[in-house]
């Protein structure tokens, strides 16, 4: 038996590693070729001191308080040459991938699908063996190289691995390269190469309600997370608000009615920013943030939109007097 592990570095690079059963998270990462890290191997000296941002484990009771306090075991701290996983675990390691000899992986596969979705986003599927192998949190991202090109963008998944196939949403940029390949050249079979995983936007442990705000193809992570989120269930009620500029900028309304049907404490709604709108709600996404959403703080808000979004949703909780128990929030800007 195995538990896989989460390795998240300080310079966004994610790798997964197998622990068996009893093995040190120290030790399987050095089995795997990843060097955390460490000095003693006893827990004496703290080297090897990471932060578990989710699972069930064990530290037994060898090492000393020097290296790890009390009120840093409690807070989630952890010596990783004596955590020994007893459930899938995330683990943030505070130094690079470079210093720990390891790097983002590359994946070959090939194009199963390019959907028009409107006139403003494409819905791309890849798929190939050796995404089967692909590991990832949901709401991060990979790399996309641009066919013919030695240029990559960057994309977050809007659905879990399946059969080796993953899915993304992709905003047409006018002019935009990956945008022209996609409209204009791409055809199922063609090949593509992505690397990562990479990022710090992903869906932690689910300990409070959450509020998750989508601005445009900012959708993509919370799809994901939403699937994930629907095969594992939670206790907690979740709310998406998602907001565009124009009509025909609403996407996967069908996908979100699926999600809330199989998911009993999920609920969504979306805006429209444009005047011209005959969408039922206008406005932007700020003006349909309810008090109930915030829950007085005792929430986790998840952010992905365009930098001026981003900004506004901050200042709109800052003048609301709240402090959200956690925020966290990914910008992207569209390349052309």
């Amino acid at each position: 038996m195995s538990h896989k592990i989460a390795l998240n570095f300080e310079d966004g690079v994610t790798r997964f590693i197998d622990a068996n059963l009893g093995e040190t998270v120290a030790d399987a990462a050095y089995r795997q070729g990843i060097n955390i890290p460490l000095d003693c191997r006893d827990g004496a000296c703290g080297a090897c001191k990471c932060f578990a941002e989710a699972g069930q484990y064990d530290l037994g009771e060898e090492y000393v308080e020097d290296a790890l306090s009390a009120e840093e075991a409690e807070q989630g701290y952890v010596l990783t040459c004596q955590m020994r996983a007893e459930s899938d675990c995330v683990v943030r390691v505070p130094a690079s991938s470079d210093v720990c000899k390891t790097q983002q992986a590359s994946f070959e596969a090939a194009i199963s699908a390019v959907r028009q979705l409107s006139d403003s986003t494409i819905a791309l599927s890849i798929k190939g063996e050796s995404l089967s192998k692909l590991a990832f949190l949901p709401g991060q991202y990979v790399n996309l190289k641009v066919p013919g090109s030695e240029q990559s963008r960057a994309y977050s998944f809007s659905t879990l691995q399946k059969d080796g196939e993953v899915s993304f949403l992709i905003r047409n940029v006018p002019g935009g390269l990956m945008s022209s390949f996609l409209t204009g050249l791409a055809k199922a079979g063609d090949s593509m190469t992505l690397a990562g995983p990479l990022g710090s936007f992903y869906l932690r442990e689910i300990k409070r309600p959450l509020l998750l705000l989508a601005g445009g193809t900012g959708l993509a992570p919370f799809t994901a997370m939403l699937e994930k989120i629907a095969e594992q269930g939670s206790e907690h009620p979740l709310h998406l608000i998602y907001g565009v500029t124009n009509d025909f900028d609403l996407v996967e309304m069908d996908k979100l009615e699926a999600l809330a049907a199989r998911i009993p404490n999920f609920t969504y709604s979306a805006c429209v920013a444009s005047p011209d709108s005959s969408y039922p709600h206008k406005g932007y996404v700020t003006q349909h943030i309810a008090p109930r959403h915030l829950n007085d703080g005792d929430v986790d808000v998840y952010l992905c939109g365009p930098p001026p979004m981003v900004e506004a949703v901050s200042q709109y909780i800052r003048e609301q007097g709240i402090a959200p128990a956690n925020f966290y929030y990914e910008k992207f800007a569209a390349s052309a």
